[in-house]
């Protein structure tokens, strides 16, 4: 189960001013399930118009309800040696996405699991977060306790020309379970928990 609290203490720093993401990538899909274009740059490089609007939706994941839109998975088992979608992630996550090619083996698996009639975009963002020591009565004490590195993926139709919409469903890795990483599991989130595009990311994640 997922700590509502744990996802709080994530998406309080999703602002403009707060924010320690340091980079967002991404690719075009066309009504084909074809690549049609791709980016990867420094987030903080950003104009404030476009941090604002892509923190959106990236803080739309751990947002979601807890344990109802965005529920947790274990990886299964076996899923974490040479060549699985987890040595991926961590490899994607490890290199702060700055290698183009791990990007684009992403983006191609999610577009074999990934079933659509429109054009949408994969959005992958990575962020270092210090996890601050917090006292038993949870004040915070100030030094950091760890970092948690992690990726947060936004499958998002496109509302318009090269612009994601609402994620309809997307993932947090690793998942952040009691104020720590959790490299066995992540956390699904489906915008329809009762007609759910997550089983494409549960199948793709072989959890």
């Amino acid at each position: 189960m997922i700590d509502r609290e744990d996802m709080m203490e994530l998406t309080r720093r999703m602002t403009p001013s707060r924010t320690s993401f340091t980079r967002i990538a991404g690719c075009y899909m066309d009504a084909d399930g074809e690549i049609d274009g791709t980016f990867n740059t420094n987030f903080l490089k950003l104009s404030g118009r476009e941090k604002e609007k892509n923190l959106a939706i990236a803080k739309r994941i751990p947002y979601a309800r807890t344990n109802e839109q965005l529920r947790e998975v274990r990886f299964a088992e076996g899923q974490a040696g040479p060549g699985t979608v987890q040595q991926l992630l961590a490899a994607m996550k490890d290199c702060g996405l700055k290698n183009d090619a791990l990007m684009d083996t992403f983006y191609e698996l999610v577009a074999e699991h990934y079933e659509s009639r429109e054009a949408y975009a994969i959005l992958v963002f990575h962020d270092c977060y210090d996890v601050p020591v917090k006292a038993k009565d949870k004040e915070r004490l100030g030094e950091s306790e760890e970092v948690y590195e992690y990726l947060i993926c936004a499958v998002c139709p496109l509302a318009g020309e090269y612009e994601p919409g609402t994620p309809v469903c997307g993932f947090l890795y690793p998942a952040f379970s009691g104020r720590s990483a959790d490299p066995a599991r992540a956390a699904v989130y489906d915008e329809n928990a009762s007609h759910p595009r997550g089983k494409m990311l549960r199948a793709l994640l072989g959890c």
